[in-house]
């Protein structure tokens, strides 16, 4: 009786830790700490992928959740902050060891094929202002194609850390400036807008928002994988 009754007040006091209450993607960081003049956002981690780190591509004020789940033959990404709906030990552990000591909260997504956390959603509404997630140059901008049509575009970029891998970005309207063999600079430059793709698909991170679910999506992949040398 002793064990049940500690299980069920555990249970009780995790509840409380989270019901009632709004999870904001980016925690307490206030929107002068996460929003730069003219809409870009502050350099934030929101993951990694070894050496290589991944900034925050939207506006602090503009994130409506942001997301994992699998994706084929991508690299494995380290989620940075809180997982907010991991399991009540799991958060237990983590609220007991403090082992968390970024204000992101994400979600782990249902869905998808391949490698786990191998993409990363970062939601908000179509016409937000998508900028680079690392320091790097433009290897390509191509389709992307959604049931055999193009919706919007994929822009890969060659890490300056780490060329060994490309990082892509996709379910945007790429800026028309951008070209092959333009530098980017992390948090600064534009790369492209969200746009609508509610009408073309179910899209999983709208579990987590008020909206449709609108994002971009980061994915790393191998360099080799590249149509670009």
């Amino acid at each position: 009786m002793g064990i049940a009754a500690a299980i069920v007040a555990l249970i009780l006091v995790l509840s409380a830790w989270t019901n009632g209450r709004t999870v904001l993607p980016l925690g307490n960081i206030s929107t002068s700490e996460g929003t730069l003049a003219g809409g870009q956002p502050a350099p934030i981690p929101v993951a990694r992928a070894g050496k290589l780190t991944l900034n925050l591509p939207v506006a602090r004020a503009a994130v409506t959740a942001i997301g994992y789940h699998a994706a084929p033959e991508a690299v494995a990404l380290s989620p940075e902050g809180t997982q907010v709906n991991e399991g009540l030990l799991a958060r237990f552990f983590h609220r007991i060891a403090g082992s968390h000591g970024s204000e992101v909260n994400y979600y782990e997504l249902s869905g998808g094929t391949g490698t786990r956390n191998g993409a990363l959603d970062i939601g908000a509404a179509p016409g937000a202002d998508v900028y680079a997630p690392v320091n790097g140059k433009i290897v390509q901008v191509g389709p992307y194609v959604i049931n055999g049509r193009e919706r919007g575009k994929r822009v890969d970029i060659r890490p300056d850390t780490d060329p060994t891998v490309i990082v892509s970005m996709t379910r945007i309207a790429g800026d028309p400036t951008l070209k092959i063999g333009s530098p980017v600079q992390a948090s600064s430059t534009r790369v492209g807008s969200i746009i609508d793709l509610s009408k073309f698909e179910s899209q999983k991170l709208a579990e987590y928002t008020q909206d449709a679910g609108n994002h971009v999506t980061i994915e790393v992949h191998p360099a080799a994988m590249s149509v670009v040398p």
